[in-house]
C-alpha cells in the first residue's frame, strides 16, 4: 500500500472540510452581520402611524365647563398619565395681582400676553389655577408627564403686535397651584430652537416623543418637529419642517406620528360662519412631505351659542397603549363675561391609504 497517497488524499480531504468549515462560517457572518447591524443603528422613524378619520362623528370629552377666568378658552393640552386638562385664557379685564398698583384691563392684559392657565380633571371641574404675566397669547400648549409631575410647554417673553401679545421662545415650567409667573421666574426653563423666530407656540406629542413648535420667520408661518428629549438637552436638530399652507384663522394644531392637524375657523356670526354650520375645519399634512392629505368641516354640536374653535391635544385613554389615541379639539361657547369651554375628540385612527379609497 503507498501511504504517500493515502497521507495526500487525506491532506487533501482534511484541506476541503478545513474550506468549507470557512465558507460556511463566512456567509454566516455575512448573513448575520447585516441584521445585527441594522439592529443595532436603524432607528424606527417617528413620524410613522396611522391618520385620524375625520369624517366620522366626533364624541364629547367635557362640554361647556367654566374655566378660572370668564374669557374664551384659547388651547388646552391633556396630561394623559394624570388624567388632567390644562387650559389657557386670555385674562379677564379687571383683576390685580399681587404686586400690581391696580386692577387691569382686560385689553391691557391682551397686549403683555397676561395668560390664566387652569387645571381640570377629566370631566371638566377646576382643580387649581396658574397666572403667566408676559408669556403671549395661547394659541397652543403642550403639556409633559413625569410621574405625578405635570409640566407645562407654553411660549414666552411675549412682544406687542397689532394689540396683542405673542411669544418669542418655548418654555417649560411645573405646574404650581396658585403660582404667578412671569418670563423671569426663575421656575421657568426657555429654549430658542429656531434664531430670529417669533409667535412661537408648542404641542408635545407623548405618544411619540415629540415636540412640534409652530413659528414665524420671514414672515412665513412654519412647524418644526424635534425630539422632545433632545430639546430639553438644547438640541435642536429637527426631524422635520413644513411650511403651513394657506388656512382661515387659525386656532390651533396638534400632531401624532407623522402627521399634523391644524385647526381654524371662527365663532357664529363672523365672517363666512353662519349659525348651525360654521367654518370650522381641521387640515391634515404628511409631516414627512409637506403635502395637505385631507382637509374637513366640523359639524360637531352645531347648538353651542358662540362656537368658537380653539386648541387642539392628542388624548390616550390607557397610556399602555398609546396607539389607541384620540383627536381632541375645543369650542368657546356662552357670553362674556361667563365663557365656557368643550372638548370632543375623533378616535378612529386609519391607514393614510384607506382613508383615500
Amino acid at each position: 500500500m503507498d501511504h504517500s497517497k493515502i497521507d495526500s488524499r487525506s491532506a487533501v480531504r482534511g484541506l476541503a472540510r478545513r474550506t468549507l468549515m470557512k465558507l460556511t462560517a463566512g456567509f454566516l457572518i455575512a448573513a448575520l452581520l447585516p441584521l445585527s447591524a441594522s439592529g443595532a443603528h436603524a432607528q424606527p422613524s417617528p413620524l410613522k402611524s396611522k391618520m385620524f378619520d375625520l369624517s366620522q362623528e366626533a364624541k364629547e370629552v367635557i362640554r361647556e365647563k367654566p374655566l378660572h377666568n370668564g374669557t374664551v378658552l384659547q388651547s388646552f393640552a391633556i396630561d394623559n398619565a394624570n388624567g388632567r386638562i390644562y387650559t389657557v385664557q386670555l385674562m379677564a379685564g379687571g383683576q390685580q395681582l399681587p404686586g400690581e398698583t391696580a386692577p387691569v384691563s382686560g385689553a391691557a392684559r391682551s397686549s403683555s400676553g397676561d395668560l390664566a392657565l387652569t387645571q381640570l380633571d377629566m370631566n371638566g371641574n377646576e382643580l387649581g389655577h396658574m397666572f403667566l404675566k408676559g408669556f403671549g397669547h395661547g394659541v397652543q400648549i403642550g403639556v409633559e408627564a413625569d410621574g405625578s409631575q405635570a409640566y407645562l410647554w407654553t411660549e414666552t417673553d411675549s412682544v406687542t403686535e397689532s394689540g396683542s401679545g405673542w411669544g418669542t421662545q418655548l418654555t417649560r415650567f411645573a405646574f404650581q397651584d396658585g403660582a404667578i409667573l412671569t418670563p423671569a421666574s426663575p421656575e421657568l426653563e426657555k429654549y430658542r430652537l429656531i434664531p430670529g423666530a417669533d409667535r412661537t407656540t408648542v404641542h408635545i406629542d407623548q405618544a411619540n416623543g415629540l415636540l412640534t413648535m409652530r413659528y414665524r420667520l420671514n414672515g412665513a408661518f412654519h412647524f418644526g418637529v424635534f425630539e422632545l428629549e433632545k430639546v430639553k438637552q438644547h438640541s435642536y436638530e429637527p426631524v422635520a419642517d413644513v411650511l403651513q399652507p394657506s388656512l382661515g384663522t387659525f386656532q390651533g394644531f396638534a400632531s401624532y406620528g407623522g402627521y399634523l392637524y391644524l385647526l381654524e375657523g371662527s365663532a357664529y356670526g363672523s365672517a363666512g360662519s353662519v349659525e348651525g354650520t360654521g367654518n370650522t375645519y381641521i387640515t391634515v399634512v404628511k409631516l414627512s412631505t409637506g403635502e395637505v392629505v385631507d382637509r374637513q368641516l366640523i359639524l360637531t354640536a352645531p347648538e353651542l351659542t358662540y362656537r368658537e374653535p380653539e386648541g387642539m391635544s392628542i388624548r390616550i385613554p390607557d397610556i399602555r397603549h398609546p396607539q389607541k389615541a384620540e383627536l381632541c379639539f375645543g369650542f368657546a361657547s356662552a357670553f362674556t363675561p361667563n365663557r365656557l369651554a368643550s372638548i370632543y375628540a375623533f378616535d378612529r385612527l386609519l391607514p393614510e391609504q384607506a382613508l383615500q379609497d
